[in-house]
């Protein structure tokens, strides 16, 4: 089952819908044989970018290339790209086995396999798709997991060098997203094909992809491995959707960052005198000893987590709350006055939340 997947590259492709501007300027390098996850909100434009690669849609400018060749202008069924629709797309009407055999049954006479090698390769996939068995059932008599393993076996069945998905897991239940997760990541890994995927869903894609594609309103905010996305993000955009954070409104004055008349000990790493943001997340701050915390505040409320307990905290001149995780031995009680201390935020210009320009401010007291 293993086969090489084609390199992808994406040159500057915009694609507008009226007015909207969908795609603006996207370049994108993919590897051969790599995972890779388009992820963000919806109107992004990662679905957009999908059905560009797949030739699905036609951009408005820019190119895309597979293996060095412009597929830009090629028809979808030569460029032997396999795609994974959300709702599944299988013909009601035709059987498992059928719907699998579909791709290969319409190709032209001369690229046409026999019945035999059709039945054959049918009975192949079932197998690698573990649906043995259930060829001669229809879509209806098939789970939502099924239905999906059977869309996934109907774009293996004509040899792509190209896996796309669409959304693949949003239909389905926690528990099956959970299981078909780990058992795409165990496909790609038997067939080494290029895979692309797109989803909302960030704990997906952190789970399953090489690399993630963050995308923002038409535009790639950062290009990354999982860790490298959670941390060192590019952008306030970046850190505020993956994963949990919080936005914390600072002044920067010679060299200095002050909230609320309290100077925090964040390194500037010379950014310009201004209103700023510092980010963090729960884990990033916890509560410090008495009369050495850069932030103080009041717990509101606490709830019992798998790793210990996490506190809401009203924090002193700001308002909205923040959260902090605790060992269950150290949390402290409902109503408390606690200091806090910042471990390890980011700080971000005001005005760059359209720039992608970052600055780690490294660790706090």
């Amino acid at each position: 089952m293993n086969r090489r997947g084609a390199a992808i590259r994406v040159e500057h492709v915009a694609q507008d819908f009226g007015a909207f501007a969908a795609l603006r300027d996207v370049s994108l390098d993919i590897r051969p044989g790599e995972l890779v996850a388009l992820l963000g909100p919806s109107g992004s434009g990662k679905t957009t970018l999908l059905r560009i690669i797949a030739g699905l849609n036609a951009p408005d400018r820019g190119h895309v290339y597979f293996d060095g060749e412009n597929a830009t202008n090629l028809p979808v069924q030569d460029r032997r790209v396999g795609f994974v629709f959300q709702n599944y797309a299988l013909f009601k009407h035709m059987t498992v086995a059928d719907n699998i055999a579909y791709g290969l049954r319409v190709r032209p006479r001369r690229s046409r396999p026999s019945r035999a090698e059709i039945r054959a390769r049918v009975a192949e996939l079932l197998r690698f798709v573990q649906l043995e068995g259930l060829d001669a059932r229809f879509p209806a008599q098939l789970s939502g997991g099924q239905r999906q393993r059977v869309a996934l076996a109907r774009a293996l069945a004509i040899e792509p060098r190209v896996l796309l998905l669409d959304e693949p897991f949003g239909a389905l239940d926690a528990r099956v997203r959970k299981d078909l997760r780990r058992w795409l990541r165990e496909v790609h890994k038997e067939t080494g094909l290029t895979t692309v995927f797109v989803t909302h869903d960030q704990d997906e894609a952190m789970e399953l992809a090489d690399r993630v594609v963050v995308l923002n309103e038409g535009r790639i905010e950062q290009i990354g491995a999982p860790e490298e996305l959670y941390d060192r993000p590019a952008s306030p955009f970046v850190i505020s959707f993956v994963g949990e954070a919080v936005a914390l409104p600072v002044t920067v004055a010679a060299g200095h960052v002050e909230f609320a008349g309290r100077q925090l000990h964040i390194d500037t790493h010379g950014l310009r005198n201004g209103p700023a943001k510092v980010f963090f997340r729960p884990a990033d701050i916890a509560v410090a000893t008495p009369g050495h915390g850069e932030l103080e505040g009041r717990v509101e409320s606490l709830r019992r987590t798998p790793a210990g307990v996490r506190a809401t905290i009203a924090i002193d001149g700001y308002d909205q709350t923040l959260e902090i995780d605790s060992p269950l031995e150290s949390a402290a009680a409902l109503g408390d006055r606690v200091p806090i201390s910042l471990a390890n935020a980011r700080i971000f210009p005001m005005e760059s939340s359209e720039s992608g320009d970052y600055l780690n401010a490294g660790d706090g007291i």
